[in-house]
């Protein structure tokens, strides 16, 4: 459910509005990255992802049938804690286990079991045999594949990109929101990465390498918070200016 104005724990002092933005924001909340649908206040600088806004008190998940997972406004304990499904620090908001340990950004644990847009179908899994096209490897993070399983990327490397990309945008020095809008937006591309792991004609590279691009696009967008067909075609068309 959507509210146009909410009151959050976090940020007691002012009310924060919905909005949406095609500029990438760092949230306040779980200190990631994220595009699209958030809360803010434009007066303080403070914004929230919609998972992070409005949280559940308690998760299931379909990977770990056997945790209960409990909302936490930081990390419990002192000792430091990273996401499970994209191997990433966590520093802010997050899901925790109490039994097994296990923990979640709120962004990672909404991910979509299925991206689908109706033209390229992508699936979450927790671990997959085949190597990622981003970095070459199997295991590691959760990953999304194809249902043609011709590409598999993971979770922490589309993190990973998303972080050397916006490295500037990510530091602690200047405005978060920061006007400079080209080096902020430019979305991580795999043309080059992909172009390496195919041995074939340039014609069939071409097409391969263009449809692996979209599924990298709806990926991106799930990642961020906000995965939806509308965010996709943002950031498609921000890859093609990189």
């Amino acid at each position: 459910m959507k509210y146009n104005e909410i009151s959050h724990f976090s940020h007691p002092q002012h009310k924060l509005k919905f909005e949406y933005t095609e500029i990438p924001f760092k949230c306040d909340g779980c200190k990631e990255v994220g595009i699209g649908s958030r809360y803010r206040c434009a007066m303080c600088d403070f914004d929230l992802h919609m998972h992070c806004a409005m949280p559940s008190p308690s998760i299931f998940h379909p990977f770990y049938t056997k945790c209960s997972f409990q909302f936490f406004s930081r990390p419990p304990g002192n000792n430091p804690r990273y996401c499970n499904a994209c191997e990433k620090d966590i520093t802010g908001f997050m899901y925790h286990c109490t039994s097994c340990g296990f923990d979640l950004h709120p962004c990672c644990a909404k991910l979509p079991m299925v991206l689908d847009d109706g033209e390229v179908k992508l699936y979450l899994y927790r671990k997959v045999s085949s190597s990622c096209h981003r970095c070459g490897r199997k295991g590691r993070s959760w990953s999304y594949r194809s249902k043609c399983k011709k590409y598999n990327l993971h979770v922490a490397c589309v993190k990973e990109m998303l972080v050397e990309t916006w490295h500037e945008f990510l530091g602690s020095h200047g405005n978060k929101n920061t006007t400079r809008r080209l080096e902020m937006t430019r979305i991580p591309s795999l043309k080059n990465t992909l172009q390496t792991h195919h041995h074939k004609s340039k014609g069939k590279v071409k097409k391969c390498c263009e449809i692996a691009g979209l599924a990298v696009q709806f990926v991106i967008s799930a990642v961020l918070g906000d995965p939806t067909t509308l965010i996709a075609g943002v950031i498609g068309s921000l890859m093609s200016r990189a």
